[in-house]
């Protein structure tokens, strides 16, 4: 008798204590007047007894109201289905009758820049939140909480949630750009039958339009979602191309922020192929002649992958779907034009494209998944390989966190090697490659590590310029992504790349990277400023015709 009696008490603590708190919510959304803010709350039992409230305003639950697992409030129930496209289980002002509202004292209205919302059991505080404090605040940024830990990476309203997975027996077609990115690309996309699913940042190259075209025109179903907003605006190359995707009945969106609605990521950087739901190409370079050039021609350095795998082939499509399927998605239409014109340099390709079986694949999807890049760096035991475009650090006083991690590598005896592009944009200001190469260094001679940094000798080479962003790991695994090392590419932009968990493949790329390293340069130095010179050499002649002046007088 004593146990049931025990037991019953026990159930009914779970059914009222079960422990409900604030999980989520969003106080500086798009909308005009903020009428979209929400909060999530999660837990078991009744609410009968739970008030929510920031101190000025708050609301209590309708008497009988029970949770399990999570609950939504919101504002203005039609605000939050424009921009959640659904309806939230309660609202806090009456606007619409399919939605409940719970009892009301004063309106809650959240302050954007610093508030605080707080979580009362019979009277009792059991939660506080502060903004600025326990979240940054930030317009359109979604607060969560996750194993304890507030905002453990930004999230954006509408950005996908997605969590890391991995894929079995992948068989790998690696490439690398110039040598042989077009005919991998093209093979590919000749291999479709059924679709073709693209997401780039940029698409301007003509041999890349026409692959896609002629993939359209024997029955295949081509789609394409490019960034509506590149740096330096869309070019009429790209309007080119698009126009003629146009033409031949290929449908074109861009992302992009409008009046009317606010694209959930900076920039849409990836770059990535699905074809038939069976394989995916994923590469570090843009759809245009720098990234895929003819065979024999120079370009850009870079890294690629073409896997062949159901499941990771669904997984991206899964990816497109909803990337294409959320806001800030409009059709693209271009206008006839010039196609891209470019300077032919002759290029001795020594990398042909290999095929590999049985390598382990993981994903990596900025922002949702970014973060295991830094696991990646922290497995290494031996060696570790960097080939960047550029690593920018994020303040003066702290380094780029996967830069950190890799530096921190060497500090346990990993040898570490950081290959940066020296063509004139990453060298010409006071702060990029050749400084961030020299502080590399500088920290490598200062604690004695086996770390050291070079820029790329473009010359010798014979490419235009470094714009990888790959990573090999002791000859076991290699990162193969478009996500830049700077503090907008890891967490506020739309990125993809893979982890590819192979030895041969990872041999593969750090031959290539062994091929970059040997002319690099370990203490790139600057080009004379003639301009400077000049001047003081000016100064000083005035000085020299000004003192003789005055001892002649």
């Amino acid at each position: 008798m004593r146990r049931l009696v025990v037991f019953l008490l026990l159930c009914v603590c779970v059914v009222s204590c079960g422990a409900v708190q604030i999980t989520e919510f969003c106080p500086d959304p798009y909308l005009a007047n903020d009428m979209d803010e929400y909060v999530v709350l999660s837990g078991h039992g009744s609410l009968d007894d739970i008030a929510v409230s920031d101190n000025h305003g708050g609301f209590r639950f309708p008497p009988g109201t029970f949770i399990n697992g999570t609950l939504t409030v919101a504002r203005s129930s039609p605000a939050f289905e424009k921009t959640h496209g659904r309806l939230p289980d309660f609202e806090w002002q009456d606007y619409s009758p399919q939605v409940p509202d719970v009892v009301s004292g004063t309106t809650l209205r959240l302050a954007n820049t610093g508030d605080e919302l707080m979580v009362y059991e019979n009277s009792r505080l059991v939660q506080k939140i502060t903004w600025p404090g326990d979240v940054k605040p930030r317009e359109g940024q979604v607060h969560f909480l996750e194993n304890g830990v507030w905002d453990p990476r930004p999230l954006m309203l509408g950005q996908s949630r997605l969590v890391p997975e991995t894929f079995e027996n992948v068989t790998v077609t690696a490439f690398v750009s110039p040598d042989n990115s077009l005919a991998v690309f093209s093979r590919a996309v000749a291999s479709a039958q059924h679709q073709v699913l693209v997401n780039v940042y940029e698409l301007s190259s003509a041999n890349i339009t026409g692959a896609l075209v002629d993939a359209e025109k024997r029955g295949v179903d081509v789609e394409v979602l490019l960034e509506g907003g590149p740096v330096g605006g869309i070019s009429a190359e790209e309007k080119a191309a698009v126009w003629r995707l146009n033409q031949s009945g290929i449908p074109v969106y861009e992302m992009t922020t409008s009046e009317s609605e606010h694209a959930p990521y900076r920039y849409d950087h990836a770059k990535y192929v699905v074809i038939d739901d069976r394989s995916v190409l994923v590469t570090s370079e843009n759809f245009g002649h720098s990234g895929f050039p003819p065979h024999g021609e120079s370009g850009n350095r870079g890294w690629g992958v073409w896997l062949d795998n159901p499941g990771l082939a669904a997984y991206f499509s899964d990816l497109y779907l909803t990337d294409t399927g959320g806001p800030g998605i409009v059709p693209l239409y271009g206008n006839a034009g010039p196609t891209e014109v470019y300077t032919v340099v002759s290029y001795q390709a020594p990398f042909d494209p290999t095929t590999f079986t049985g390598a382990r694949v993981t994903p990596v999807v900025a922002p949702d998944t970014s973060s295991t890049i830094t696991g990646l760096l922290d497995s290494a035991q031996d060696s570790i390989g960097i080939e960047q475009a550029y690593i920018t650090n994020e303040s003066k006083t702290r380094l780029n966190p996967y830069l950190a991690t890799a530096i921190n590598a060497s500090r346990r005896g990993v040898h570490v090697r950081v290959l940066l592009d020296s063509y004139w944009y990453n060298t010409a200001d006071e702060a990029d490659n050749d400084e961030m190469v020299a502080l590399i260094n500088r920290i490598a001679a200062t604690e004695h590590l086996p770390l050291e940094a070079r820029t790329a000798d473009l010359a010798a080479s014979g490419f235009e310029k470094i714009h990888n962003k790959g990573v090999v790991v002791d000859d076991r695994a290699v990162l193969v992504s478009s996500i830049n090392w700077n503090t907008n590419s890891p967490g506020f932009n739309r990125e993809t790349g893979v982890i590819v968990e192979q030895p041969e493949v990872a041999r593969y790329f750090r031959t290539v990277f062994d091929a970059d390293w040997s002319p690099a340069v370990r203490s790139p130095q600057k080009s004379a400023d003639y301009l400077k010179i000049a001047c003081v050499i000016a100064v000083i002649g005035l000085l020299i015709v000004l003192y003789y002046r005055r001892h002649i007088r």
